[in-house]
């Protein structure tokens, strides 16, 4: 019988103790998978949910041969979702050049890392393949002003997921989780206080901004065998998506009274 029930499967969670990681921790043990999050920094309180806890593991996750020694000693692993991420505001005239590499580095390069040392330990010697999960953005399908060096890198991570469902197909599949705006413990750095959040959900056709839970329900269906013919798809998880603001300002001038032009075709 298809299920969500991930027993007995180990998941690696990359930045999997904050925000977005932090749900995606939860939902994989909320499963049934063991969970080991990892990232640079320890949290204060490890990922718990359904009465069970996961494991943390530091790395940076850029480091090939850090990743390849990590992975070597679990010995086993099922899924890897490569969630770490992120990135501050920042123009691209603006800051040091490496600043903007770095974060490029922190946002694909890592996923390649991350997926090249998992991909030797799910075909190595016993072996059962598994499933690699890319957490991406809108910022990569549409224009990123103030975050254009995580737009492209977002972009990138699509080409990667779609070329990696191919090259290792059928024993590992590769998708992605394409985020929208998501309310975690940083989103006043982006959004502002409380009213600032309320004023962006509002644009949201259905109202509110993603959970993180939200993003952790969609990769444990994309690694459960119900998704078990789905590879080299990116899940849209996005509320609706952007009104288009055109219709914001087509409505603010009919609201002032102004009527455009009305379009017609003379005949002779």
């Amino acid at each position: 019988m298809l299920t969500l029930d991930l027993s007995g499967k180990t998941a690696v969670v990359t930045g999997g103790v904050r925000g977005v990681g932090l749900g995606i921790s939860r939902a994989f043990l909320e499963a049934g998978a063991e969970v080991v999050a990892v990232a640079r920094r320890a949290p204060d309180r490890l990922p718990e949910a359904g009465g069970r806890t996961a494991r943390f593991v530091p790395l940076d996750v850029r480091d090939a041969a850090a990743a390849e020694a990590f992975f070597a000693s679990l010995g086993r692993v099922d899924v890897l979702v490569n969630n770490a991420g992120g990135t501050p505001f920042l123009p691209v005239a603006e800051g040091e050049a490496r600043t903007h590499a770095r974060i490029i580095e922190l946002n694909l390069t890592s996923a390649l890392v991350m997926s090249r040392a998992a991909h030797a330990v799910m075909t190595g010697a016993g072996g059962a393949g598994g499933s690699i999960i890319n957490i991406g953005s809108v910022s990569g399908a549409r224009p990123s002003p103030g975050t254009a060096a995580y737009g492209a890198a977002k972009a990138g991570l699509d080409s990667l997921t779609a070329s990696l469902a191919v090259e290792w197909a059928p024993a590992i599949r590769v998708n992605a989780v394409t985020l929208g705006m998501v309310r975690t413990e940083r989103s006043h750095l982006h959004y502002g206080d409380e009213d600032g959040v309320a004023a962006v959900a509002r644009t949201v056709p259905l109202g509110r901004l993603a959970d993180p839970a939200d993003a952790g329900a969609a990769c444990v269906f994309l690694a459960s065998d119900l998704a078990a013919y789905v590879s080299g798809s990116s899940l849209l998880l996005h509320g609706g998506g952007e009104r288009p603001a055109f219709l914001d300002a087509a409505t603010a001038n009919r609201e002032t009274g102004h009527r455009a032009p009305t379009e017609r075709t003379e005949r002779p």
